[in-house]
């Protein structure tokens, strides 16, 4: 199913995220977990793509599982840093012949020293446009309700994303956020800019201590003070904070929900008992699929 129209029916639905392995010898550890969170019937998953395209075999492959062993929809992440045109021809050729419709388009982190290199895609609007001429996929692209790093201001991001927008995206999945006001606020922001494409919400389960100092360190997401409470009083007990951080993101959901926000996508960084975990909680609010 394209998630286009999925979304169109407007109803709540819930995903969840899963990270192809680096090497091929974690590949069976990561297709287990990847095999265990499909066997959760999520409305769909979606498969990253690592950086500098290293992983595109794997998530091609994963994608293919996930739509074929399991029925589940998959969503197959493409960025275009390091990567040119034929690059992407061919990965997008790979996903086609699997049958797999879904793709969402990233720019991508731009490893370090590598900065001024000269290279075919600059930004994830380029890419869309391509993969839109390519064949008949739903194409989603990502955005940054706290501002991309890079941007000067949320306004010249808002800008980006409209471009984005035009260029096909069918919808946007937002970056992970902890503080549900600042998207309340980015949604306002976009539709007065004229976006009206569905908007993901990128939920991310804290599960220890460590993970949010490196959150941190990447994006620069503001914590609200009641989480950085939380972190500060569990996150030295690992079971604690695991099941703190669920309730954490199960509270954030439950606000989204309330408040119109029907679709839910959690980074769930290939752990089945923590989407298991999200969806038991929301199992009245959203039902499993059958």
């Amino acid at each position: 199913m394209k998630l286009s129209s999925l979304f169109s029916q407007k109803i709540p639905t819930l995903s969840f995220e899963v990270f192809p392995p680096k090497t091929s010898d974690t590949y069976d550890s990561v297709k287990s977990a990847a095999e265990k969170i499909a066997s959760l019937k999520p409305d769909f998953m979606s498969v990253t793509y690592g950086a500098g395209g290293g992983t595109s075999e794997y998530t091609a492959s994963i994608a293919g599982d996930i739509l074929n062993n399991f029925n589940v929809t998959p969503l197959a992440h493409l960025t275009c840093v390091n990567s040119d045109k034929k690059k992407v021809e061919s990965v997008l050729s790979s996903l086609k012949d699997k049958k797999i419709e879904n793709i969402l388009a990233l720019r991508g982190d731009i490893l370090s020293g590598e900065e001024n290199k000269k290279r075919e895609y600059k930004y994830a609007a380029s890419l869309v446009e391509d993969i839109k001429k390519y064949g008949d996929f739903c194409v989603g692209g990502a955005c940054y309700p706290e501002g991309h790093p890079e941007d000067l201001s949320l306004a010249n991001g808002i800008e980006h994303l409209k471009e984005k927008v035009d260029a096909g995206c069918d919808f946007l999945t937002t970056q992970m956020f902890f503080d549900n006001n600042i998207l309340y606020s980015f949604l306002y922001k976009i539709r007065e800019a004229g976006i009206t494409v569905p908007i993901v919400a990128g939920i991310m389960p804290v599960t220890n201590g460590k993970q949010i100092k490196r959150i941190c360190a990447l994006s620069g997401t503001y914590l609200p003070q009641r989480f950085k409470t939380i972190v500060d009083r569990f996150g030295n007990n690992p079971s604690a904070m695991k099941q703190a951080g669920i309730a954490y993101a199960t509270e954030q959901i439950i606000d989204l929900l309330a408040n119109g926000v029907n679709a839910i996508h959690v980074y769930s960084m290939n752990k089945p008992d923590v989407a298991a975990k999200i969806q038991e909680n929301l199992s009245e609010i959203i039902p499993k699929r059958t």
